[in-house]
């Protein structure tokens, strides 16, 4: 734990750095974040850039802690510039099957089902966060955020997400109202998330980056 407090007081590109270097090895890339896998596997690190959102997800596993259906999360904290890092358990896919039956049981919502509690507490902090997370996007509850443990324990995860498509619209476009939405030290790597990084040509890149300097 020493170790990742230490990690949590890094920019987003020295705590990856940190990560490379002792040893951790991308296991996955998504929209917002790179995650690093543990040398011995248990573990993975959860690195964003810019993350408005994910915050919320740790608050409903911290609240729900040792919940069957929820991960273990071993550290959480935002970095400077507006990232966070976020060391959980290794998780791997479900499988298809058994993943529909998790959506299928929290559309159903039975009582006795460990999954409606989940249900209940993550649809209040949805709630919250759409009356004080700006561009907050919501609930996401698809079969592609049911995972398992190594134990082979089924877990749900990334439940909330910010619109990051509207965010960038905006910043292209209005940056000033992004600057209105995001204080100056919540925003500085706000260009370096995956799905910018990935999916933008140059050209739009350049444009982002362009607008992000004009609000620094």
């Amino acid at each position: 734990m020493i170790w990742f407090d230490a990690l949590g007081q890094l920019p987003h590109r020295e705590a990856a750095g940190r990560l490379l270097a002792d040893g951790w090895n991308v296991c996955g890339v998504g929209d917002w974040a790179t995650v690093w896998r543990s040398p011995d596997g248990t573990q993975v690190a959860r690195v964003s850039p810019f993350e408005p959102a994910y915050e919320v997800f740790v608050e409903l596993c911290r609240g729900l802690e040792g919940h069957p259906l929820l991960p273990r999360i071993d550290f959480d904290a935002p970095l400077p510039g507006g990232g966070r890092l976020t060391v959980l358990e290794f998780l791997l896919p479900a499988d298809p099957a058994e993943a529909e039956g998790v959506v299928e049981r929290w559309a159903a919502a039975l009582p006795d089902d460990p999954v409606s509690e989940v249900r209940r507490r993550a649809e209040r902090l949805d709630a919250e966060a759409a009356a004080s997370i700006p561009f907050w996007g919501g609930l996401d509850h698809n079969p592609g955020n049911v995972m398992r443990n190594a134990s082979g324990e089924l877990k749900l995860v990334d439940l909330f997400y910010a619109a990051g498509l509207e965010i960038y619209r905006v910043l292209r476009e209005d940056p000033a109202k992004i600057a209105d939405a995001f204080p100056a030290d919540r925003r500085e790597y706000i260009c370096d998330i995956a799905a910018v990084v990935r999916m933008s040509g140059p050209d739009e890149l350049a444009a982002l980056r362009t607008a992000a300097r004009s609000i620094a």
